[in-house]
């Protein structure tokens, strides 16, 4: 058993959770297990409710915007691949900007 003399080593350790929950890419794995589980307080839920959220979002709109440029013309397969790229770009800057404004605890 470890004697910690820290008394915010629980925060510190719920903060670090919240921060894996956000992870883009593979954050939502976690997050749902606490979701289906039902585990946690309300911060862990909410904070994986958001998670699994903008993850599905960007997910469903990558396989759309991916698909559909291999089905256009090459001249929208381009813009259609830009956007995509814009789109994964915004959810990893969401993702980390969320991962700031908490370590921040805002």
């Amino acid at each position: 058993m470890m004697n910690n003399s820290d008394p915010f080593y629980e925060t510190k350790l719920n903060k670090l959770q919240l921060m894996l929950y956000l992870l883009p890419v593979v954050g939502w794995i976690p997050a749902i297990w606490t979701l289906y589980h039902r585990q946690g307080n309300s911060a862990q839920k909410s904070i994986s409710r958001i998670s699994v959220t903008i993850t599905l979002s960007w997910a469903i709109a990558y396989i759309l915007l991916w698909t559909s440029s291999s089905l256009t013309l090459p001249t929208y397969t381009l813009r259609l691949l830009y956007l995509n790229g814009l789109l994964t770009s915004g959810y990893f800057l969401v993702s980390l900007g969320l991962i700031w404004r908490l370590w921040k605890r805002k």
